[in-house]
């Protein structure tokens, strides 16, 4: 009698391989881009200077625009309506250093009157620019 031998089914295997390269790449990349505390602990003296320090801030003009249309510079008010004597009060009161000019139009006032403020400090040179402006009551219940 010949008895045929029945094939055996292989024991299945896991392969570590591939699953070890990724813990690998893993680690390596955990390595790089871990943040060391030794280079936080470094102590450096800074270098100091005797000098007072400056005033840096600079000088602000306000200009107000009333809902009319008239003009207020550094709390005098303006004869005229116009570009250029809004140009010659504005380069009365600027001084010789940095200054910003301020408009703090009424919420009523013209566009035109903003307009020929910034148009008139234009022309005599300041170029810093800014609006005032008051932030609303919040009506939310």
């Amino acid at each position: 009698m010949n008895f045929r031998k029945r094939n055996q089914p292989e024991e299945p295997e896991i392969n570590l391989i591939p699953f070890i390269d990724v813990l690998l790449v893993i680690l390596i990349f955990l390595m790089l881009t871990t943040t060391y505390s030794r280079l936080t602990e470094l102590k450096i003296n800074l270098p100091t200077a005797n000098a007072k320090s400056a005033d840096s801030r600079p000088r602000e003009l306000l200009v107000l625009v009333t809902a009319d249309g008239r003009y207020v510079v550094n709390q005098r008010l303006l004869e005229g309506r116009s570009v250029d004597v809004l140009a010659a009060a504005l380069s009365r009161s600027a001084g010789a250093d940095k200054t910003i000019v301020v408009i703090s139009a009424d919420a009523a006032a013209t566009h035109q009157s903003v307009i020929n403020v910034m148009d008139a400090a234009r022309r005599v040179g300041l170029t810093q620019l800014t609006f005032a402006t008051q932030g609303q009551a919040d009506s939310t219940p």
